[in-house]
C-alpha cells in the first residue's frame, strides 16, 4: 500500500491568459512560488518518504522546496511530463478556435479521442504516468510519495488508474487548483481516491 500526494505545479506566467503549456518550459509567477513555499510548509510535518517530479521547471521549482523542508532528495522522471499539445501549444482556446476550428470542437466533445493536432494522446499519457507510480509503489511499499506534475496529465492519470472512461477527464475533473493535494492509495490491485483539490496548509491529517 502507497500513498501518493499528487499536486499540480505553481502558477505560471501563462495561467493568467489560460494558454495551454504542455511541454513547453513556462515559468513560475511570483505566487507560483509563494505556492511553493506553502506546500513546503505542509511537507515538512506530512511524513513524507519521497518526492517525486516532472523535469519541467515548473514542477521542479515546486517540488524542490518541499523535498528540502523534508531532508529528502527529489527524483525527476521524464513520464512525469505534461501532454504535449501539439498545435495547440501555447495557445489560448479562443486563437485555437481561430486556427482548426473543427479540431477544437471535437476536442471539447471528447479529448481522448480527438486530442489537439498534432499533439499526445491522452491514453498514452496515463499509461507512462501510472508506470512511474507503479515503479515508485514497488519501490516504497508503504510509503508516503508527493509527485508534483501537470493538470492533464494527474487528472488523465486519475481517469486511468480509478476506472473513469478517458475522455469524460474534462467533465469529471474539471479543474486541478495549482500547489493543492489530490491523494491516492495505491495497492496491488486498486486505487482509492481520499481527497481532491485539498488546499496544502489545510489540508486533513492522513488518512489511517
Amino acid at each position: 500500500m502507497t500513498d501518493f500526494l499528487l499536486v499540480r505545479h505553481g502558477e505560471t506566467v501563462w495561467h493568467a491568459e489560460n494558454r495551454y503549456a504542455g511541454r513547453t518550459d513556462v515559468p513560475l509567477t511570483d505566487r507560483g512560488r509563494e505556492q511553493a513555499r506553502s506546500l513546503a510548509q505542509w511537507a515538512a510535518t506530512a511524513d513524507l518518504t519521497a518526492v517525486w517530479s516532472s523535469p519541467l521547471s515548473r514542477a521542479r521549482l515546486t517540488a524542490a522546496p518541499a523535498a528540502d523542508a523534508c531532508g529528502l532528495p527529489l527524483h525527476v522522471d521524464e513520464r512525469l511530463y505534461e501532454l504535449d499539445f501539439g498545435q495547440g501549444e501555447g495557445l489560448t482556446r479562443d486563437e485555437m478556435r481561430q486556427r482548426f476550428p473543427q479540431h477544437v470542437a471535437a476536442f471539447l466533445a471528447d479529448p481522448a479521442d480527438h486530442h489537439l493536432p498534432g499533439g499526445e494522446h491522452p491514453r498514452h499519457a496515463a499509461e507512462r504516468a501510472a508506470a512511474c507510480l507503479a515503479d515508485i509503489a514497488r519501490d516504497q511499499p508503504h510509503g508516503r510519495v508527493l509527485v508534483v506534475a501537470h493538470s492533464t496529465l494527474v487528472r488523465v492519470l486519475l481517469c486511468h488508474l480509478l476506472g473513469i472512461p478517458l475522455g469524460a477527464y474534462r467533465r469529471v475533473l474539471p479543474q486541478l487548483h495549482n500547489a493543492a493535494l489530490t491523494e491516492i492509495r495505491m495497492t496491488d490491485d486498486t486505487t482509492a481516491l481520499l481527497r481532491l483539490n485539498a488546499p496544502a496548509l489545510a489540508a486533513a491529517p492522513a488518512l489511517p
